[in-house]
């Protein structure tokens, strides 16, 4: 394959991937609207009794700025978050990270944790639709 060839291909092959990881719009409402199940103990913005949301992808578990309640368990773990892990978690938060003090069942239908992800990953850039609190 020449190299152009090879090019074209790469550049295509990322257009679809990064078409297929878009999330659409009901998608995210439905995520928006699974996450109101979350808002009695956290917000993107700050941290309630379950640490902030804002900046979530890529940090690692028990590290929110500010935030001092996590367990034992949760800041032992050396989970990073992303949507592969927040996944697993969600699924069921006790199984996951045995001794969390994140008391939730979970949620267990895996459409309803797809399009939480979607929305929470939108939801929780610094800088777009969230203010890092400290």
């Amino acid at each position: 394959m020449s190299a152009r060839r090879a090019a074209a291909a790469l550049a295509l092959g990322w257009i679809a991937s990064a078409a297929a990881a878009a999330p659409d719009a009901a998608a995210l409402q439905r995520g928006e609207q699974v996450y109101a199940r979350c808002a009695a103990c956290h917000s993107i913005e700050g941290n309630r009794t379950g640490p902030q949301h804002c900046g979530l992808f890529g940090r690692r578990a028990g590290t929110a700025p500010g935030f001092q309640m996590y367990s034992k368990a949760m800041r032992a773990s050396n989970i990073v978050w992303d949507a592969r892990t927040l996944d697993r978690f969600l699924q069921d938060p006790m199984k996951a990270v045995p001794g969390t003090a994140m008391g939730y069942a979970g949620v267990k239908d895996p459409k309803e944790r797809g399009d939480l992800i979607a929305w929470l990953h939108e939801a929780s850039r610094p800088g777009t639709n969230c203010k890092l609190s400290q």
